[in-house]
Parts: structure tokens; sequence; C-alpha cells
């Protein structure tokens, strides 16, 4: 399990507050274990597991906000008299299922080495 503190002092992360982390947290520990099942997982160093388990909490979090209509990304702004247009997420971002999963393998393999190949 990995800390909320671990999230904010090492990971740097501040995207997820500390009554959500484990949530968050455990569904991305989830998603690695089955990554550790079908495929050759192996962490470079010390932490590296636990820093891919908060990106994909990260990325758990915005999928989340995403789907409940919060968090709108700018799709335009103007400078002269200042208007600025959010779209909302779900236009911006991939949020089937397979974009979804695409995005959660990426963040693990930020920090770990994911092997799919026969080994």
């Amino acid at each position: 399990m990995v800390g909320y503190d671990f999230y904010i002092d090492s990971f740097k992360g501040g995207s997820v507050t500390v009554e959500e982390w484990p949530l968050f947290e455990a569904r991305a520990a989830e998603q690695l274990a089955r990554y550790k099942r079908i495929y050759t997982v192996s962490a470079p160093d010390e932490n590296a597991e636990a820093m891919a388990v908060c990106a994909m909490a990260d990325a758990i979090a915005f999928f989340a906000a995403a789907q409940n209509g919060a968090g709108g990304v700018v799709s335009s702004a103007s400078i002269g008299s200042v208007s600025v247009s959010y779209a909302g997420a779900a236009q911006a971002v991939d949020l089937s299922p397979r974009g979804q999963a695409r995005e959660l393998l990426r963040c693990a393999g930020m920090y770990l080495d994911i092997y799919r190949g026969v080994g």
C-alpha cells in the first residue's frame, strides 16, 4: 500500500485529496497486480512500483472527474477583454474503457519495465 504522504512528498501529486486517496490507490494497486499477472513487470529502482501506483491513481482520479463532468478543459481563449471557453473533458480525452486501459498502462510504463512478449 502506498501512503498519501509518499504521493504528496515523493511523487509530488496534488490532484487527489487525502479522503479520495484510499479508493484511487486501491484501484491503481489492483491494476498493477493485474499487470504483474499477465506481463513480466520489473522495477528499475526501489520506489518504481509506488511511483507507478501514484501515476495510475492520478489517471483514475482524472477519469472519474471527467466522467462526472468536472474538470473542464480549455477549448478556446481570448486575451482582449479576457474570454475563456471550457470544453467537457470527455471531448478532449478518450474516456472509453480501451482509452483508459491504454493510459493506465502508459502511466505504469513510465516507472516500470513492462514486457508483453514471451519470456
